[in-house]
């Protein structure tokens, strides 16, 4: 190819970072999912599921976008808490548009107007995504828009549904346009740099969300400790452990002659089949360390 067609190709090619943002439970984790077509952060009806950041990478002919999916945006008490909030500021000043969703089934907030604030002095572009408008009847949506646009004014609005899809491409349309120009930074096969450890451990810290109840999945975190490939029987092996802040969640976590461990282990060794595409072999323990969320080394070891 000529070197002036090269570089004509480069020019028209765009790519940049992304970082979706907003208070917890609005629905980033599900947009990055969609957005990718791919499942790569786990999802739970609970708020604060998202404690890291988690990097997903759309590859589109003419664009690739890197998206920072960041945890819930809220006034934190707890070290952990503010530890996940300072991550998702953090990632503000490191990309190249910002996409801040909010809930249409609520109404905007403290935390929303906090948010909105912070926006306001950044220069970076942001598009404002109100998601969940399958939940609401189309009447209440222009004033919940007028609401936004007073929060943060001059930005473009777009209603979507990110777990039916409704306007998910137009969101991609709107930001490859707003992406400067540049080259791909990973493989086009690429949609995360995400480990196989992370993700494992993150898809078993999914299925604690789901099955446990109240304070105890936001006093658990995964660590694992062992995860090996044995490629002449197209197995991995995976031993993880479950760490509790408290003595008490132990016994609950374990379940009556191991039933809650079991299930754990059953859902996320499906999952981690059906996206590693081979067998796995997955051993989990329960261990209590006591005080993790608010020590400041356990924290930075768990990623936080």
């Amino acid at each position: 190819m000529p070197i002036d067609s090269i570089k004509k190709e480069e020019a028209s090619h765009r790519s940049g970072f992304v970082a979706i943002i907003g208070r917890p439970n609005v629905g980033k984790s599900t947009l990055l999912n969609q957005l990718l077509g791919e499942k790569i952060a786990i999802v739970t009806p609970k708020p604060q599921t998202t404690r890291n950041r988690i990097r997903g990478i759309k590859t589109a002919p003419n664009a690739q976008i890197i998206f920072l999916d960041t945890p819930g945006i809220h006034r934190a008490s707890s070290l952990i808490n503010k530890r996940m909030v300072e991550t998702a500021l953090q990632t503000l000043g490191e990309v190249d548009a910002i996409l801040w969703l909010l809930d249409a089934t609520r109404k905007p907030g403290q935390e929303d107007a906090d948010i909105a604030t912070v926006l306001s002095q950044s220069v970076t572009t942001a598009l404002i995504l109100v998601n969940k408008i399958d939940l609401v009847a189309k009447r209440e949506l222009l004033p919940l828009m007028e609401k936004c646009s007073a929060l943060l004014p001059g930005r473009e609005i777009v209603p979507i549904s990110a777990l039916k899809r409704e306007n998910v491409d137009l969101v991609l349309e709107l930001l490859i346009k707003q992406l400067p120009e540049g080259p791909r930074y990973y493989p086009e096969d690429e949609i995360t740099d995400q480990t196989e450890r992370f993700i494992a451990a993150e898809i078993i810290r999914e299925k604690i969300f789901l099955l446990t109840h109240e304070e105890i999945p936001y006093y658990t975190a995964v660590g694992i400790d062992e995860f090996r490939e044995k490629d002449d029987k197209n197995l991995i092996v995976i031993t993880a452990t479950i760490y509790t802040d408290r003595e008490s969640h132990k016994p609950i976590l374990i379940g009556k002659r191991g039933a809650m461990l079991k299930e754990v282990g059953t859902r996320a060794r499906e999952e981690l089949e059906r996206l590693l595409g081979c067998k796995v072999f997955l051993e989990l323990f329960v261990k209590v360390q006591q005080g993790w969320t608010q020590n400041p080394r356990i924290l930075t070891e768990f990623g936080l």
